[in-house]
């Protein structure tokens, strides 16, 4: 471990937010893969994490490596400068990471003073990407939005069938009327 700054209070950390963004693509396992590798970061060196939240699809200010959307990831956590150091190192490693921004929010907060919003659901939730309005609509929107995509697939055929069907009843009934006529 590092030796702590002389600006630090003795036996204090310092409060951080790192937001980063993963290529809109990136499958549920490869964003729970960049989760578990922040965890491990983060408590090996000991921090201590107060809150992870997958803050879904969204769209980007402007283009980045030809990409108009992103996959917006938050974590909060008390730490020391060595922590961020090798946060942001991972974060220009790992390809799926588009961008990343660490702010310092406070200094010389008292281990275990902040309370942390993480349970046994949280990096599960956080892994989980809900898919954007705009694939949902599109019925790109993962195995749910497909099934429902394929019933009303289903259903327009079995209407197309039915109205191809009165179709040929008219035209049948029409040459019937035709025929009798002459």
């Amino acid at each position: 471990m590092a030796l702590q700054s002389l600006a630090d209070a003795p036996n204090t950390l310092r409060e951080y937010e790192t937001i980063y963004i993963l290529n809109p693509d990136t499958i549920n396992d490869k964003v729970a893969e960049v989760n578990g590798r922040v965890k491990t970061i983060i408590e090996e060196r000991g921090g201590q994490i107060l809150n992870v939240d997958n803050w879904g699809k969204r769209k980007l200010a402007y283009e980045i490596q030809k990409e108009r959307k992103g996959i917006y990831l938050f974590w909060k956590y008390l730490g020391n400068p060595e922590i961020v150091a090798e946060f942001e190192r991972n974060m220009r490693l790992l390809d799926p990471v588009m961008r990343y921004m660490t702010i310092k929010l406070d200094t010389d907060v008292a281990t275990g003073s902040r309370e942390t919003e993480i349970d046994g659901e949280t990096y599960e939730r956080a892994a989980t990407t809900a898919a954007d309005e705009e694939e949902i609509v599109t019925g790109r929107a993962g195995d749910e939005a497909e099934g429902e995509t394929v019933e009303a697939a289903a259903e327009t055929t079995e209407a197309a069938a039915e109205t191809t069907e009165a179709a040929a009843e008219t035209t049948e009934a029409a040459a019937e009327s035709t025929e009798e006529k002459n």
